[in-house]
């Protein structure tokens, strides 16, 4: 059986869209057909055995989230491969672990939207696209200094979109594996 992660977006979050995750795995459990569910660390990555259907688990998911915890937030799919395609193939190999960061989008983004990001980003940003992975290497000062706020990504892109590290993503892709 191949095993994917669904990916949450903004949970866990400076104390807002508090999702516990011992108490998601078993809403998960009793609520959804997903087999074998586990979690990694607090910002919303649920492992667990591939979807037969993965939009009508991701569907389902949010739902049981919405119900549950009172957050709406999207839920994105990625299988193990899919992990390991992203990480294979992403353009900042030179990048530093914690300032590279892969947004996996729900869909294709808009038609221009990395031009759009690429004229936002402040120097030392970094802007690529390779499939439904939107690669980000921020400057050396990081995260907080971007102007690649979570409206812009939103406001360009036209998907939802949840972002991860390097390091958060390569274990992802082990505990897939």
């Amino acid at each position: 059986m191949s095993r994917s992660v669904l990916l949450l977006r903004a949970v866990n979050v400076s104390g807002r869209n508090s999702v516990p995750m011992a108490r998601l795995r078993e809403v998960l459990a009793s609520e959804t057909d997903l087999q074998n569910v586990s979690t990694y660390i607090a910002s919303g990555n649920i492992i667990c055995d591939t979807p037969a259907d993965p939009a009508a688990a991701c569907a389902g998911v949010r739902k049981v989230i919405a119900a549950d915890f009172g957050v709406d937030t999207p839920v994105i799919p990625r299988t193990h491969d899919e992990l390991v395609a992203a990480l294979e193939s992403h353009p900042f190999a030179d990048g530093a672990e914690k300032l590279v960061h892969a947004m996996f989008l729900e869909a294709e983004p808009s038609d221009g939207a990395v031009e759009a990001l690429r004229g936002r980003a402040v120097p030392g940003e970094e802007v690529e696209l390779v499939g439904r992975d939107l690669w980000i290497s921020y400057s050396e000062n990081g995260v907080h200094a971007t102007k690649l706020t979570k409206a812009v990504l939103d406001r360009a892109l036209g998907v939802a979109g949840t972002a991860r590290n390097l390091r958060t993503t390569r274990k992802l892709a082990e505990l897939t594996a």
